[in-house]
């Protein structure tokens, strides 16, 4: 009997960080190309980010997508053509303005996002890259900013993330670590929110099941997202213990990981089944 072919894709999901994006925030020519063959064979690709709106929506727009944006790590679903989020789920204030106040307190390195923005302590240190972006600013009380509930508050650093779980590590919240060579970062969001429930939902909106959903991405945070899809592919630079996740791993996003996936799992199946 012939091995049973896996059913065809009708949606991808792209992580933006070290998947789609290489090291320089590009997206490159052979990546573009897939992405643009995928969508000519009928696929929907939605991208699904830790990052904050700004970035995915001006992504999409650039690749031609026409679905909503995930961001910030499944806690908000954005329907960026209809300018309507679709989904929040934030940080409830009770738990958000002890921890902001916390950090305020010791000066820490914090920031939180609210109503489509981050919002960093004044004068404090720029820790990565984009924070220098138009979607971050400074405000001389983070808890004066949470005027309403946060969709997530990062705490960027060590001895901030340290700090932080020391005070707050058992309330009932969700608390996603990440790391970048020697630089931590845990951000904190509400246990219902997550890239994988954030999928599930607009793939159920479209009738898609599981089994007909590929999903690329290279964080822990994408985890629970590359297993729950009918296809996972971890990219070859993400960490060991995501890598060994799943089944499949692609090249590096400085390698065209995301065009090869697409390639052998979208494009190369299209072909055969014409």
């Amino acid at each position: 009997m012939p091995p049973k072919r896996p059913p065809a894709i009708d949606l991808i999901a792209l992580d933006l960080d070290g998947t789609l994006l290489s090291p320089d925030e590009t997206i490159s020519a052979r990546n573009r190309a897939a992405i643009k063959a995928a969508l000519g064979e009928g696929v929907r690709i939605v991208l699904v980010t830790g990052r904050g709106v700004d970035v995915p929506i001006r992504v999409s727009k650039d690749l031609g997508l026409n679905l909503p944006v995930i961001c910030c790590h499944g806690a908000l679903t954005k329907d960026f053509g209809a300018n309507k989020t679709l989904e929040s789920i934030p940080v409830p204030l009770e738990f958000a303005k002890p921890m902001v106040e916390f950090a305020e307190r010791e000066r820490l390195a914090v920031a939180v996002y609210v109503d489509e923005a981050f919002y960093r302590p004044q004068g404090s240190e720029i820790v990565m890259d984009d924070m220098r972006g138009p979607g971050w600013h400074e405000a001389a009380s983070l808890v004066e900013v949470l005027s309403a509930a946060p969709t997530f508050i990062r705490f960027l650093g060590e001895a901030s993330v340290r700090a932080m779980l020391r005070e707050f590590g058992d309330l009932p919240l969700s608390f996603r670590h990440e790391s970048w060579f020697d630089f931590v970062e845990c951000a904190v969001l509400n246990r219902n929110a997550g890239k994988k429930n954030a999928l599930a939902r607009l793939a159920a909106d479209f009738g898609i099941p599981a089994e007909r959903v590929l999903a690329v991405g290279d964080s822990r945070n994408d985890v629970p997202m590359l297993r729950w899809a009918g296809i996972g592919v971890a990219m070859a630079n993400a960490l060991p213990e995501v890598r060994e996740s799943v089944r499949y791993v692609t090249a590096r996003n400085d390698q065209d990981g995301v065009a090869l996936a697409i390639e052998r799992f979208v494009v190369a199946a299209a072909k055969k089944s014409a």
